[in-house]
């Protein structure tokens, strides 16, 4: 049996962890010590690390691990104690599953995801109903990196690595307040949230039916876009106008 569970560390952080019920395999390991506590707690071993991108709150753990649980580190070359560099068009096969990897620039450039085990780990690349900041890349960048997500089969699982998924909604509706399918998800989402669970996984299903960012051709969105100041109605226009409404959204 094949195990993804998320592992909350900080505020709003997860690690992912895949395990085959020995051996595991995790990703974005801001801090160690929750990572080791599970480990220790289910009886597994460290097998692979999988980084995506170079900020601390997903890298933070990577020294303490080099230590306590050393086993090869995989992700972009940019980050000092990875120790597999990986780029696009790569592929690695860890716990018997085959991964491939996919650029995804915007949030920073040297932001991968990997494809694999019926998910994508995609950082802060993809969220539940939102995306992340640009702060390295360009629109167009972040355009086409979720563009390469949304293209991905519908049952694919989104492990993204923050809870932002009710604040996330909170925006959506306000881009499509006449949407039953957000309607539904923003009742469900709360409801696991109140009971102390987490949203996530999400799937790419749900994430093109209720994300606005995956949305852009979508003409309620467009309208949205176009009273908050979008001059076209060119998709790469329309998502740099919803991305630079949210980063001031306050809903």
């Amino acid at each position: 049996m094949f195990k993804i569970t998320p592992i909350p560390i900080f505020n709003d952080n997860y690690i992912w962890l895949l395990d085959d019920g020995s051996a595991a395999v995790a990703v974005d390991p801001g801090t160690a010590q929750p990572l080791l506590d599970y480990l220790a707690a289910h009886h597994l071993h460290l097998a692979a690390v999988l980084v995506t991108h170079h900020h601390a709150d997903h890298t933070g753990g990577l020294a303490q691990l080099a230590t306590a649980a050393p086993c090869p580190v995989y992700g972009p070359g940019s980050i000092d104690l990875v120790t597999n560099p990986v780029t696009a068009g790569d592929a690695i096969r860890l716990l018997d599953q085959g991964f491939r990897i996919i650029a995804l620039p915007g949030h920073t450039l040297d932001h991968i995801g990997y494809v694999g085990a019926g998910a994508v780990f995609c950082g802060d690349t993809l969220f539940a109903a939102g995306c992340g900041r640009l702060f390295e890349g360009t629109p167009a960048q972040m355009f086409q990196s979720l563009a390469q997500l949304a293209a991905l089969p519908a049952d694919t699982l989104v492990c993204c690595t923050h809870e932002y998924t009710l604040a996330n909604l909170r925006f959506a509706s306000v881009v499509e307040p006449d949407s039953p399918e957000l309607a539904q998800r923003v009742a469900r989402e709360t409801a696991k949230r109140t009971a102390g669970q987490p949203t996530l996984p999400s799937s790419i299903a749900l994430e093109r039916a209720t994300n606005p960012f995956l949305r852009t051709t979508v003409p309620a969105v467009i309208s949205a876009a176009e009273a908050r100041g979008a001059s076209s109605r060119d998709p790469i226009g329309i998502f740099a106008t919803l991305r630079q409404w949210k980063d001031g959204f306050r809903g």
